[in-house]
């Protein structure tokens, strides 16, 4: 039998639509663990299941989500909408991190993002990951998409960055 890690919370809210963000945050997942060892625990909990409590409960967070029509996505929106007042005030500092996966930019979405981190008072303590999928035709939008090597590469060294500095104190 294995024991919980113990230590800090890293809690990663997400929602995936073409399976891209689902795997960037697997990677991101796994090697937080790997890096945290037995001295972080990990949430990964998608948007639908999560909610204010998680927020208030955890040590650092990190919003995963696919651009939808340059925003984010709308099971994120409505996480963010159930979360936003309960969470007002109530964290300010708590260490936080984005994911965007978007077929070519993923600036806008970042933004609003970042407008939430601002009104919560969380900070962003690493730049960024933002994924490009390249899809563009209504066809590749829809269909099933899945990370290169690098790209997964870039959210496993994400996960692992946060965990370090979780671990360490830095955040």
């Amino acid at each position: 039998m294995t024991e919980a890690a113990s230590g800090p919370t890293l809690l990663v809210v997400w929602h995936s639509l073409s399976g891209a963000t689902a795997a960037a945050v697997q990677a991101l997942c796994e090697a937080a663990r790997a890096q945290g060892e037995d001295q972080l625990q990990v949430r990964m909990l998608h948007a639908s299941a999560a909610g204010a409590t998680d927020v208030l409960a955890c040590d650092a967070l990190v919003l995963a989500t696919p651009e939808t029509l340059g925003s984010i996505s709308g099971l994120m929106k409505d996480f963010l909408d159930r979360s936003y007042y309960p969470v007002l005030g109530q964290r300010p500092g708590l260490p936080a991190g984005l994911v965007v996966v978007a077929g070519s930019d993923g600036a806008p979405t970042l933004l609003q993002l970042r407008r939430v981190l601002a009104g919560w008072g969380m900070r962003e303590v690493c730049e960024p990951l933002r994924l490009c999928t390249q899809a563009q035709s209504a066809a590749a939008i829809a269909a099933a998409k899945q990370l290169s090597a690098d790209q997964r590469a870039a959210a496993a060294e994400f996960g692992a960055t946060l965990a370090a500095g979780l671990v360490l104190g830095v955040f």
